[in-house]
């Protein structure tokens, strides 16, 4: 391996972006129901916009037909599959999701993570992203 392929390496994810059909509706669902904050912030370019952040983790949020450029080649709400790692047991959140009348669409099962075996339950977000929220299993 020569020295500049092992330095054009990516190392971490930064943010990603969600194109979502309505962003109070989508940080209602992703702070009430998921415990994330939402917040506006300052953008290079001088817009105002909104994130949800989580951790050292944060997902940008673009309104359809209000994205910013660049953007995806087609952005359109409903197509993300995202898998979320938590520290609660997948009982506590089965509890917490029937509470916020949210429903599991399947789980727990078990599945294979980035980093070995883990535990999950799967539900839609409001524009039907596919939403895995998942404990290492033992």
């Amino acid at each position: 391996m020569s020295q500049s392929e092992f330095q054009c390496r990516v190392r971490t994810f930064d943010h990603l972006v969600l194109t979502v059909a309505s962003i109070p509706e989508t940080v209602r669902f992703y702070t009430q129901v998921l415990g994330m904050r939402g917040r506006q912030f300052d953008a290079a370019d001088g817009s105002r916009r909104w994130s949800l952040t989580f951790g050292q983790n944060k997902i940008n949020l673009h309104q359809k037909g209000r994205e910013f450029e660049p953007k995806a080649a087609h952005p359109h709400p409903g197509t993300a599959d995202l898998c979320f790692l938590t520290d609660a047991p997948l009982e506590e959140w089965v509890a917490h999701l029937s509470v916020h009348q949210v429903d599991i669409i399947d789980g727990p099962v078990d599945r294979s993570g980035a980093t070995g075996p883990i535990r999950s339950v799967y539900v839609r977000d409001p524009d039907g992203n596919l939403i895995e929220i998942s404990v290492p299993a033992d």
